[in-house]
């Protein structure tokens, strides 16, 4: 495979270094990124800063789908790395791991989890990013599911089952027949759950309610696994 040519490897420095640039402006300003600004604190003028993101929208995606990996990345990799077998230990490692990376980069975590960006509609591309947690999330449960008969919930409505099984797409595909309701419903109810909780700790909703952030959060997500039945 050839290396990349000397003005690629500027181009993919010089791209690094914007994004690290809006990366700090997300922690001062929030998402009202100003271009501007950005390129003035590059060392670059607007006209130039344009050719490598043609617009605020074309910036916030980049740094909505880096967010998103980075927030998968960490995560599975911590799920990854607990014997398949103990299945409550990888949905605590997902949990703590989310967590851990949501209380390390609060702004990035606002970005993606936070209240919308006012006039920006995200892209489709953003959109299997996105979808990476529940994912494994939910690989955890149907891991659960073929090893004992999931418990009998409350049955779906139709239209959230369809809704809950085009965002679980190739997940509900790799189990035989019809994937369990309980696996869908309970699913989709932790997720909820694990995020929500999140967000009231980094979004400061808990400030001067639990100070001990850590220990409350390990004793809910182990709530969330007795919702789940994880052994």
């Amino acid at each position: 495979m050839n290396a990349p040519s000397l003005r690629a490897r500027v181009r993919a420095e010089l791209t690094e270094e914007i994004l690290a640039v809006a990366r700090r402006h997300l922690a001062t300003d929030g998402a009202n990124l100003s271009l501007r600004a950005v390129a003035r604190d590059t060392g670059m003028v607007p006209s130039a800063l344009y050719r490598y993101f043609p617009s605020r929208d074309a910036l916030l995606t980049t740094l909505i789908t880096d967010a998103y990996g980075a927030l998968a990345s960490a995560a599975l990799a911590a799920e990854a790395a607990v014997p398949r077998e103990r299945l409550r230990d990888r949905w605590l490692a997902l949990c703590h791991a989310v967590r851990g990376w949501a209380v390390e980069h609060p702004a990035e975590y606002a970005l993606i989890y936070g209240s919308p960006v006012p006039g920006y509609a995200a892209p489709e591309e953003t959109t299997d990013p996105a979808a990476h947690v529940i994912h494994t999330l939910v690989r955890i449960l149907f891991d659960a599911a073929a090893a004992e008969e999931p418990a009998p919930g409350r049955p779906l409505p139709e239209p959230v089952r369809a809704d809950l099984e085009r965002l679980l797409g190739q997940e509900t595909d790799a189990l035989p027949g019809s994937p369990p309701e309980a696996v869908l419903a309970v699913g989709f109810t932790l997720w909820t759950q694990l995020f929500g909780l999140i967000n009231f700790e980094v979004f400061g909703r808990m400030n001067g309610l639990i100070e001990a952030r850590q220990e409350y959060f390990d004793h809910q997500a182990h709530v969330m696994a007795d919702l789940a039945g994880l052994p």
